[in-house]
């Protein structure tokens, strides 16, 4: 069979969504040698993907994400490559591609958490793009055939979203760590010794919560811990500077590090001298962040909110994600109880050993086997 990754995404430019992306090919390259895969790539990163399996070839589709030249021309030239299948690893199907796909749905955070603090569009155009993004991911689950997702529990929020997906194929494939940290190989060295510091990586987008975790940090320095740090990883952007305008307001500037873009080994770097992790989100499909300091070694104190319970299982701490208070306690309970941390990192990365790309390659292999055997949605 001849299957096609829409892989434009691929790699650093598309973030969490290009590490999947990037991770799935790199391991189906590893797997399946009975299909032929063409891999759809942008120029910006056309050259960072070198196909290693004789029966991927990768191509060129300069077709901008959420653009109409994507709804409209990319549908056309995906059908001059005579695909059994194509994989989308995002919602945004062309509305007029019409032949047998995949979909994966992450999550459904911009149905679950409308807000125009997520936007620098007017209260009009949001409320405008909102309801034509519920419109593309409805008819993406519809016509699909396959679903694939990353947690049960976005499986779950998406049948009793569209009550009509019961009736799909909805497979989960988990994510894991990132390709350099081997789960559970002893990423455990001693702590580097110095001023104790939280750290949280990822972007500042409003379901993030990262206002009040600033809230929670303040309240926690309050109640004797005045000499620990915060340490913000994540690029430079609109939703970063705003949260710099809210640490300023709460005189936390002295306290609170902006670090910007890190690179890897300046990521390892954070993880090793970091005393925990927090990860303060409202929301989340997978939640890997969290994940990922568990196989650094690094102990996690977690929101309880949606997945993360399912993910990080019973090694992490939990809190309230709406309660500063509850927030700032876990966060004393962290800085007090050496052993509660050494626990919390030694089963961590026990935890992490059971999140592997290849798992998810597998299965994603199986769903692409058990949709291209279905009956197409437009026979």
């Amino acid at each position: 069979m001849r299957i096609g990754i829409d892989a434009r995404f691929y790699g650093s430019v598309g973030k969490g969504l290009g590490r999947y992306t990037s991770e799935l090919i790199r391991h189906l390259e590893q797997v399946d040698t009975e299909n032929d895969y063409v891999i759809f790539l942008r120029r910006s990163n056309f050259n960072s993907y070198a196909p290693k399996n004789p029966r991927f070839t990768k191509v060129l589709a300069e077709y901008p994400w959420y653009s109409w030249r994507e709804q409209v021309l990319y549908p056309l030239f995906l059908r001059k490559f005579r695909l059994d299948l194509v994989h989308f690893p995002h919602f945004n199907v062309p509305f007029f591609y019409r032949r047998k796909y995949a979909v994966t749905v992450h999550d459904l955070i911009l149905l679950s958490h409308p807000t125009t603090r997520a936007t620098r569009l007017g209260p009009l155009a949001f409320w405008v793009k909102y309801r034509f993004y519920l419109l593309v991911i409805r008819r993406a689950i519809a016509d699909a055939a396959a679903v694939i997702t990353v947690s049960h529990w976005t499986k779950k929020e998406i049948i009793e979203r569209f009550p009509f997906a019961k009736q799909k194929n909805i497979v989960v494939t988990y994510e894991a760590c990132a390709p350099s940290l081997k789960a559970g190989e002893a990423l455990l060295p001693e702590r580097e010794k110095g001023s104790p510091f939280i750290l949280y990586v990822g972007n500042a987008y409003p379901h993030k919560n990262l206002e009040r975790l600033l809230a929670a940090f303040a309240k926690f320095r309050n109640a004797g811990h005045g000499e620990w740090r915060l340490v913000l990883v994540g690029a430079e952007d609109y939703f970063y500077a705003r949260l710099k305008r809210e640490a300023s307001g709460r005189q936390l500037d002295d306290r609170v590090t902006f670090y910007g873009h890190a690179t890897d080994e300046q990521l390892a770097s954070l993880y090793r001298t970091a005393s925990f992790y927090a990860f303060p989100s409202l929301c989340e499909g997978f939640g890997l962040p969290p994940l990922e300091a568990m196989c650094h070694g690094l102990p996690v104190a977690s929101s309880k909110a949606t997945c993360m319970p399912e993910i990080l299982g019973d090694a992490a701490l939990y809190f309230d994600p709406n309660s500063e208070d509850d927030m700032a306690a876990a966060f004393g309970r962290m800085a007090d109880d050496d052993e509660l941390r050494h626990r919390l990192a030694h089963h961590g990365v026990e935890h992490a050993k059971k999140f592997d790309w290849k798992t998810c390659a597998v299965q994603t292999r199986a769903a692409y086997m058990k949709a291209l055997a279905s009956v197409p949605p437009h026979a």
